[in-house]
């Protein structure tokens, strides 16, 4: 994945060789993550019926009903979006320190899923936009990344993962699509090519939400309704048909994976977060008090799983890492 190592840069490549050496490096990079994880990765995963316990200070911090999503472990830190029901879905970034207070580091970011790039900025998928946006962290300042498909912004951008190359891939469903003018005739899963490129996974998904990749980066994870949890392999960097993993989850959001490739899915309004093998055999049960929205791993042996939800933030200690978002 994306998670696990850093996005490999590619030097001036010779017209006539290039895509034969950017498929090399594509191939080598993936090689160099699995072996990677291979090597770092220890512990098991959880099993049997677990709960997670709630970070007192990032309790009712906003004082209007409203989201946390998106949460992204950086260098020591976990960041996350805090969002309203409110008219336009206000957003904010916020950051939970190491001395355990939680601040808000980017006012306005209109922002739902959080990913973190090879430079350490934020990849956002922001509603207020209709675009996946890059904020860096120590000025706000916001850079867009994706704003368009077929001439029309997107729909709600909602969550999104990075490849080992920089390759970006997010859900689009219309969750808050309310949040300005424009979108999409369907709900879609994209691809945003280092180029800029934007291409379509899946269209016509129904309201894509939680996406992530395996540990290798040879598989992309979404999830969608009516509750399914579908695995695309990727080939050459390209995606291919996908196929539905698990069924039957109770409105699906956002997900996290540890080292081993296991999945940690998110139902938001059954208020657990159940995880899978990469085959889709069922692990463990995870609860939490609220309606639940996304995952991460972070603290700093990455074994700490971080879940956010209703006004909310969780934790609980694993004996695994995972990955950062």
């Amino acid at each position: 994945m994306a998670r696990f190592v850093r996005a490999v840069r590619l030097s001036v490549i010779h017209p006539l060789r290039g895509a034969l050496a950017a498929a090399a490096l594509a191939l080598l990079a993936a090689g160099q993550a699995a072996a990677a994880s291979a090597a770092t990765c220890s512990g098991v995963a959880p099993s049997g019926e677990l709960t997670a316990q709630r970070v007192v200070a990032a309790n009712a911090i906003s004082t209007t009903p409203g989201l946390y999503e998106g949460p992204v472990w950086i260098k020591g830190a976990l960041y996350f979006s805090d969002f309203t029901f409110g008219p336009g879905f206000p957003s904010r970034i916020r950051k939970l320190g190491a001395d355990g207070r939680v601040t808000t580091v980017i006012e306005d970011s209109g922002s739902n899923g959080l990913a973190v790039d090879a430079n350490g900025d934020i990849v956002a998928g922001t509603h207020k936009y209709k675009a996946v946006s890059r904020y860096q962290i120590a000025t706000g300042k916001r850079t867009p990344v994706a704003e368009k498909y077929q001439g029309n912004v997107f729909n709600s951008p909602n969550d999104l993962t990075i490849a080992a190359d920089g390759t970006i891939y997010f859900t689009d469903p219309d969750y808050q699509r309310a949040a300005a003018l424009g979108g999409q005739p369907t709900t879609n899963v994209y691809r945003v090519a280092t180029d800029g490129t934007v291409s379509v996974v899946e269209s016509g998904l129904a309201n894509p939400n939680g996406v992530s990749l395996s540990p290798a980066g040879d598989i992309l994870y979404v999830n969608a309704m009516p509750g399914v949890l579908r695995a695309y392999p990727i080939v050459g960097g390209v995606p291919q048909a996908g196929r539905d993993l698990v069924t039957g989850l109770q409105v699906p959001d956002g997900m996290a994976v540890d080292c081993h490739g296991n999945l940690y899915v998110s139902e938001h309004t059954a208020k657990r977060l159940r995880v899978f093998s990469p085959e889709g055999k069922e692990l463990a049960t995870i609860h939490v008090d609220a309606n639940i929205t996304n995952a991460a791993f972070g603290g700093k042996d990455g074994k700490t799983l971080y879940v956010t939800g209703a006004g909310a933030l969780w934790e609980i200690r694993l004996d695994v890492s995972g990955s950062p978002y």
